[in-house]
């Protein structure tokens, strides 16, 4: 009885483990490590172009090939960690490679000997650009930091989700809310990286902002440690992209066989570990030729193996990737226009008054606008308006990821509405002054820029998260944190779209944005323009969205669902369902 009592234990132990205790420690881990990137978000440019003597377009360009390239690493780091290393190992592992990253930066900040000479003035051209040596150590810190960055933006938020087990009643609720406070937190690292980080970048120097931004990161890699005790650790189960080759494979090989109409006809295997829940994905009638992946036949199994027949989970784990494809690609647009308030709205403000109770704000700090009014908002949405929604929907989240993502799309075109009147009542003023040509600040507060900050802060609030929780939510067991950093992707895209979509508008339209003077440009009609093309993208959304099928999950557990002749057989066995 003894040895009985022991082993029925053990469980009641493992499930202590988790729980908002341990998301904790994410928060904290996620507040340090975004003040760090997001505080050089908005104003490395300045050090590419006084620093490392970098010209104002190849400063723009490497910042833009930066934060794309941060983000589209992601894939890297989430592929790792379902593959090789637990959620866990790989944040730490990955924390470690954005410290020396930002470790490099700050020693070639500090000593003069590792940058070029400042420039003497621009009278006499005596400008130097870092060459050598110096752009080998400047890019090995640089893209450190993205690389260490991508792992963390993969690992973190899906270590934090795995701490609510999703299919518990009350632990859904829970999971729900973790989201949206995980936002919260990336948004708290936001505010104090545009303001304080961004304060001393520019009055105590930028050796001591990357010395913050270094310490920041160890802090971080010392919080996301403390809580491995309370972690419930996921275990790799194989290279999710290899099955889902595997699919593509086996489907090309049976590309003459029949589609089985029964379900019972196609091959599935549930395991008989005792006490281990697997999830098992049923057929769905979307992309049905890749059913074909999973016909059993005495070929597919003489010899067997993954390479000539494959599960009906696994052919579902490569449709639900393909599903969610039109639904990434439909939210791009919006993160360009994300780019639009990175670039041309920090101009804006340079031609703004600048005061606040006689403090200066610097121009990289305008976007802590939206991030106060998301600090705001995400509480109020969570602890106000979910409650009230799920009273009525009966979903955990209040409303469906999509729905929450359709939302941020709308109040997106929006903003980019209200940022068209604002850049026009903002010229007008300089007409009204006759200021259209002077470099002087115009007589009209900075803080109207505010009103399409807050409108974009609260439709990043909605989809950001959003796709998350979707990607989490709807991807298999075995690609979570790879199917998570799909959603990172659609910011990677939406800049290096944005690049794209200002030379094509400025060429097309003759000129809007060829003067160097915002008096003189026409960024009014663009916002306008990219209003009406994110009306056009929020239809295109609604249709890949109604497209969209949830997944519907069974679960087998334990040996007495599994039927070793059925599996033999190769056939599809009846699925206990919870």
């Amino acid at each position: 009885m003894g040895i009985f009592s022991y082993f029925k234990s053990k469980p009641k132990q493992e499930r202590k483990a988790g729980g908002n205790r341990a998301a904790l420690f994410v928060y904290a881990t996620e507040a340090l490590e975004n003040m760090a990137f997001i505080s050089n978000a908005v104003s490395l440019v300045t050090y590419f172009f006084g620093y490392m003597n970098f010209s104002l377009t190849k400063s723009a360009t490497t910042l833009t090939n930066f934060m794309g390239t941060s983000f589209l690493l992601a894939l890297f780091g989430g592929f790792i960690s379902d593959t090789f290393l637990s959620r866990f190992k790989t944040c730490v592992l990955f924390g470690c490679i954005e410290l020396v990253g930002y470790a490099l930066l700050a020693i070639q900040a500090h000593f003069h000997q590792l940058r070029p000479p400042p420039c003497k003035g621009s009278a006499n051209h005596e400008c130097v650009a870092a060459d050598g040596g110096q752009v080998v150590m400047f890019f090995t810190g640089l893209y450190l930091v993205a690389l260490g960055t991508s792992g963390m933006k993969a690992g973190l938020p899906t270590l934090g989700a795995d701490q609510f087990d999703d299919k518990d009643p009350k632990e859904s609720v829970q999971l729900s809310s973790y989201f949206n406070w995980f936002l919260l937190s990336l948004t708290v690292g936001g505010i104090f990286g545009v303001t304080i980080v961004v304060w001393i970048s520019t009055n105590q120097g930028w050796d001591w902002a990357f010395g913050v931004c270094t310490v920041a990161i160890l802090a971080a890699i010392v919080f996301v440690t403390m809580g491995k005790s309370l972690y419930r650790n996921n275990v790799p189960k194989g290279s999710p992209l290899l099955r889902i080759i595997q699919v593509f494979v086996v489907t090309i090989k049976n590309r003459k066989l029949p589609i089985p109409e029964m379900a019972d006809e196609l091959y599935q295997v549930h395991d008989n570990e005792a006490g281990v829940q697997n999830e098992i994905l049923p057929r769905t009638d979307q992309f049905r030729f890749l059913d074909r992946a999973a016909i059993f036949s005495q070929a597919s199994i003489s010899p067997a193996g993954p390479w000539r027949l494959c599960t009906v989970t696994q052919v579902e784990e490569t449709k639900i990737l393909i599903r969610m494809l039109p639904i990434i690609l439909s939210t791009v647009f919006m993160n360009t226009c994300l780019a639009q308030l990175q670039t041309f709205t920090i101009q804006q403000s340079t031609t703004m008054d600048t005061n606040l109770l006689g403090f200066k704000v610097p121009g990289p700090s305008i976007p802590v606008i939206p991030l106060v009014f998301m600090f705001i908002s995400i509480p109020i949405y969570d602890r106000i308006f979910v409650p009230i929604a799920r009273k009525f929907t009966g979903i955990p989240t209040g409303i469906r990821h999509l729905q929450r993502v359709g939302v941020g799309l709308v109040l997106s075109a929006v903003s980019m509405g209200v940022a068209g009147l604002v850049e026009r009542k903002r010229k007008s003023v300089a007409l009204e002054h006759n200021m259209v040509d002077s470099s002087q600040p115009l007589p009209m507060s900075v803080f109207w820029l505010g009103y399409q900050y807050a409108i974009f802060g609260l439709a990043d609030m909605f989809t950001l998260i959003g796709l998350l929780e979707f990607f989490y939510a709807e991807s298999s067991a075995g690609m979570k944190s790879l199917s998570t950093a799909i959603s990172w992707c659609s910011l990677a895209f939406g800049f290096f779209l944005s690049s794209v979509v200002v030379e094509v508008v400025d060429k097309v339209s003759g000129g809007w944005l060829a003067n160097n003077n915002l008096n003189r440009d026409k960024l009014d009609y663009f916002y306008w323009l990219l209003a009406a093309i994110s009306v056009v993208n929020f239809g295109i959304y609604l249709g890949c969205a109604s497209w969209y099928r949830y997944k519907k999950v069974d679960f087998n557990q334990g040996e007495n669902n599994y039927d070793d002749s059925k599996a033999a057989k190769g056939k599809q066995f009846e699925m206990a369902t919870i």
